[in-house]
């Protein structure tokens, strides 16, 4: 099944322990085969690890904490700005995007040349009042 979280997009904790329900945070990793996501500072477990040594390097012993994959059926994509939740799909939301930015670029063009009109009859103007 395709993922439509991916890596880096803000989401919403929606079940799981207290303390992370209504979290927000960023996806650290994604596991698609296991349908489970990985999210800054949600779901954070502790590991008691021993002493080894491999190739060379030992990793010592303690209680290492990191963040454990959580389902993808718990989590909710996040408008990044609004923080609310996107209900769009990521190709309507490109889609707008793109359009704004063409209106964006069709009103600045058209401000451009009538300033530039505005420019040019002041020059007149100025000229004029030299040459009296």
């Amino acid at each position: 099944m395709k993922m439509k979280i991916r890596k880096g997009d803000r989401v919403r904790v929606m079940r799981g322990d207290e303390q992370d329900k209504n979290k927000v945070g960023e996806v650290i990793r994604v596991l698609p085969k296991e349908n489970r996501v990985v999210v800054q500072g949600v779901n954070i477990v502790k590991k008691h690890q021993k002493q080894t040594q491999s190739g060379g390097k030992t990793i010592p012993a303690g209680i290492r904490e990191f963040e454990a994959p959580i389902d993808l059926s718990n989590v909710a994509l996040v408008d990044r700005a609004t923080e609310k939740e996107a209900k769009e799909t990521r190709r309507t939301s490109k889609a707008k995007v793109a359009d704004e930015s063409k209106v964006e670029k069709k009103t600045t063009r058209r401000k451009s040349s009538t300033e530039s009109k505005a420019q040019k009859a002041k020059d007149s103007k100025k000229s004029e009042a030299k040459g009296n």
